[in-house]
């Protein structure tokens, strides 16, 4: 079985890439499944993109539909979780796959998704902020509110959507 398709079109016609399509509905219903955001609101937009590209990358979608693979499930925690330079792996991985594969049309959506996520901001509590603060032994304003890519409020809210899967 051929990994990408043209969908019923004529030869020449676009390819599905399915590797990042099996990566955006891997990310889909584990935020789904979570419920921890309104599907459709921009957060979940952005944790869905942002869960997507850790997929992709992890080469996850190509080997594990599901994500009940314990492995895979451990790796992406790990990518996802607090503390961990996500924005830098991520450039280094598009990077790198660009070099070894060229741009098909899985690694062009996938670079799409990281422009639409560090160049689009939403207005969100500065969890960076909060730790600091609080680590600092001052009162936390959860009300602060700050401009912020939207990878990094698709981040915790991918991470929490693993954990609770």
């Amino acid at each position: 079985m051929r990994p990408e398709s043209t969908n019923g079109t004529d030869e020449g016609g676009p390819a599905v890439p399915m590797a990042w399509l099996c990566a955006e509905y891997v990310a889909d219903e584990l935020l789904r499944t979570g419920g921890l955001v309104e599907p459709g609101s921009l957060e979940y937009q952005a944790g869905r993109r942002t869960l997507a590209l850790t997929v992709y990358l992890c080469d996850g979608a190509e080997s594990s539909l599901g994500p009940r693979d314990e492995s895979r499930l451990e790796e992406w925690l790990a990518l996802t979780a607090y503390g961990h330079p996500w924005e830098e792996w991520v450039r280094a991985r598009l990077t790198d796959r660009r070099l070894r594969d060229g741009d098909d049309e899985g690694l062009a959506l996938a670079r799409k998704s990281w422009r639409l996520l560090a160049h689009t901001h939403l207005l969100a509590t500065d969890l960076g902020a909060l730790s600091a603060a609080s680590a600092a032994g001052l009162p936390v304003d959860e009300s602060a509110r700050a401009w912020l890519p939207a990878w990094q409020v698709g981040l915790p809210l991918g991470h929490l959507a693993l954990r609770l899967c």
